[in-house]
């Protein structure tokens, strides 16, 4: 047998696809097939690991003569020392976390714009990536950035997370052009404590604000409000109109009339979202 023919055997002995061999020693699924064909040969390094991941000896890789693999056992070691080097469980099948690394570490071989279209593994990055670090179209993770993602810290156009950031953002933290969360910023706010051009939420805070306590620049509505309109239930500071309680529709036409002429041409969306709620 050959190096190539001892390279491929191995490899499906121990359920890798080449895909797979080739993510592990960081090449390309093309080196891994002209190994296997014996249009080219591994570099030492390579060798090297591959014996420390399917056990057998260098003998048995680069001598044609030597059929039947020689397994190599682990060095001694003092249990109370343990070292882990980042990604050296991808290769080093003596390695504590070998076994649990090869069932995360997963990704397809078809591939669309150089990425696969699926992974899955500490550090993903594919159309569909789920792992502690995740990038790709749609991205799950710890960290994750994507068009679209979801994680502890996330990032992305549409972002869910404890702390996202995003064109449309939640989270327990968000910051958005669409920010909701607990604690939200943005040009549109909704949250617990939001801070925004148009901010809604218990503690709103921006040039439109409403909720239980809001405060804004030009127009505030709440159980306490204070703005230039500032329309409350129990307090209402305005320095142009204020009103505590209901307003009456003759009320309602005259804060649609002020707020034309405080407000600026650049915040007329806001204003026109304000307008739905007289």
């Amino acid at each position: 047998m050959t190096t190539g023919d001892k390279i491929a055997k191995l490899r499906r002995e121990n359920n890798y696809t080449q895909e797979q061999l080739a993510y592990i020693f960081g090449v390309s699924r093309q080196s891994i097939s002209k190994w296997e064909s014996g249009a080219t040969y591994p570099e030492v390094d390579k060798l090297i690991r591959m014996g420390e991941l399917f056990g057998c000896t260098m003998d048995y890789l680069l001598r044609d003569e030597v059929t039947e693999p020689s397994k190599t056992g682990p060095e001694p070691q003092d249990e109370s020392y343990h070292s882990y080097e980042p990604h050296a469980d991808r290769w080093n099948g003596n390695n504590p976390f070998y076994f649990r690394s090869r069932l995360r570490e997963r990704r397809s071989e078809r591939t669309l714009w150089g990425l696969p279209l699926w992974q899955i593994g500490r550090d993903a990055h594919a159309i569909f990536a789920v792992g502690l670090t995740a990038r790709g179209v749609v991205a799950c993770g710890m960290r994750a950035r994507g068009l679209i993602s979801v994680g502890l810290l996330s990032m992305g156009v549409i972002s869910i997370g404890l702390v996202s950031l995003g064109l449309i953002a939640g989270g327990l933290v968000s910051l958005g052009l669409l920010a909701s969360g607990c604690i939200a910023v943005g040009l549109i706010a909704l949250g617990s404590v939001c801070l925004g051009a148009f901010s809604c939420g218990a503690l709103a805070c921006g040039d439109f604000a409403q909720g239980a306590l809001a405060a804004g620049k030009y127009f505030a509505a709440g159980d306490r409000a204070s703005a230039m309109i500032a329309i409350g239930q129990t307090q209402a500071e305005g320095c142009v109109f204020s009103h505590i309680g209901s307003l009456s529709g003759t009320e309602r036409e005259e804060v649609r009339r002020l707020l034309d002429t405080v407000v600026p041409e650049y915040l007329n969306w806001a204003k026109e979202l304000t307008n739905l709620f007289l």
